[in-house]
């Protein structure tokens, strides 16, 4: 039989929470994954089951910022790798996990972390945020560096639509899933429809966000007689800023009825989902865009790519419409469906709300994150 002070100790060793590193990009600057990571951070079910350190991956701190001052950006680089050295040497981790980019200079860039934990024997997971490997797999240096980086490694994915990506060198048995979640908003207000329908896109004003894809489908939409609005919200970029926007719609001759308004957040943010009527992402080459969840939870049918997860976030003729990725035409033809038929926004608004409800609250991630870091912690 043990006795008191025994159970006590064993008690006490059951007690002590698994020590984890993340090494994950944070905000500024704000994207879906630095955003997801600060949920992580923040999150007092994850820090109550897990002893926590963290440590900011990100080299940018404005969206301006990325391609550019490669200086600054190394000292960055430099500075996080010294502050995981440090933290590997004087601290006993029981996983590591990290938040990389999977393809080009971003993986370059990122590869040397995970190699620096498994340097230190440590268990390793990595939350894929973004897809691109299977663009550089055949390639040098990555057909040797990526096997390398995700070998004995778990790879937790937002979808299994996303496997195909990294099929080439990530097995099956190595895969968790656990789908992106945002917090629910207590004070959603619904501004009744307008006569003339408002379009939102919101997201960086970046070319693969299929700006000028949306652009052209106004263009297309305004020749057809359609009555609308379609207001752009997000930053500038090395890609498109302001004076080049508005270049593009006057050529277009839709600067009459299409605007950027600059960066919302907080309650600007809020009222901009309220103040629309439907909202699009015609992105090329996005995983699981935050936005979608966002515009789910203020009742808004959706207008949207396939790409990575989306066709599993919105489903066709349910809660909004799938179009072709590059497909201006296409684009113009679902969002006409949905100008003409106020009845069928609302009722695609409706469900998409009970989806979001159902499978993308932040309460529904914390609890799937809590579960997949400790089977990796425990394997």
């Amino acid at each position: 039989m043990l006795s008191a002070n025994t159970s006590k100790h064993i008690n006490c060793i059951m007690m002590v929470k698994k020590r984890i590193l993340f090494i994950i990009p944070l905000p500024p600057p704000v994207h879906g994954s630095a955003m997801m990571n600060q949920y992580i951070k923040e999150s007092k079910l994850i820090n109550g089951a897990f002893d926590c350190d963290f440590v900011n991956l990100s080299t940018s701190r404005r969206m301006d910022e990325i391609g550019k001052k490669p200086l600054l950006k190394m000292v960055r680089f430099v500075w996080a790798y010294c502050l995981v050295l440090g933290k590997l040497m004087h601290r006993r981790y029981d996983l590591c996990y990290l938040a990389i980019t999977c393809h080009g200079i971003g993986f370059l860039k990122d590869a040397p972390f995970v190699l620096l934990c498994k340097l230190f024997g440590k268990k390793i997971v990595i939350h894929q945020h973004n897809k691109g490997m299977s663009r550089d797999v055949k390639q040098w240096p990555y057909r040797w560096l990526l096997p390398l980086v995700y070998r004995n490694t778990k790879v937790i994915l937002l979808s299994w639509r996303l496997y195909p990506d990294i099929e080439n060198v990530v097995r099956k048995e190595q895969i968790l899933i656990c789908p992106n979640g945002i917090p629910e908003e207590t004070h959603r207000m619904k501004i009744t429809s307008h006569t003339i329908a408002c379009i939102l896109f919101l997201s960086n004003l970046l070319i693969d966000k299929g700006v000028l894809t949306l652009l052209d489908a106004c263009e297309i939409l305004k020749v057809k007689g359609e009555k609308f609005m379609c207001r752009f919200v997000g930053g500038e970029t090395k890609d498109i800023d302001s004076r080049m926007f508005a270049e593009e719609t006057k050529k277009r001759r839709i600067d009459d009825c299409v605007f950027y308004v600059g960066r919302k957040y907080g309650k600007e943010k809020a009222e901009a989902f309220c103040d629309a009527d439907i909202f699009v992402q015609p992105t090329f080459d996005d995983c699981f865009p935050l936005t979608v969840l966002e515009a789910m939870q203020y009742k808004l049918p959706i207008v949207a790519t396939s790409q990575g997860a989306i066709a599993e976030m919105v489903e066709h003729g349910k809660t909004g419409l799938i179009c072709q990725t590059k497909d201006a035409a296409d684009l113009a033809k679902k969002l006409k469906v949905l100008l003409d038929n106020p009845q069928l926004r609302l009722q695609y608004g409706e469900a998409g709300y009970e989806r979001f409800k159902f499978r993308y609250t932040l309460d529904r991630f914390e609890r799937c994150m809590v579960s997949c870091l400790s089977f990796c912690v425990n394997e």
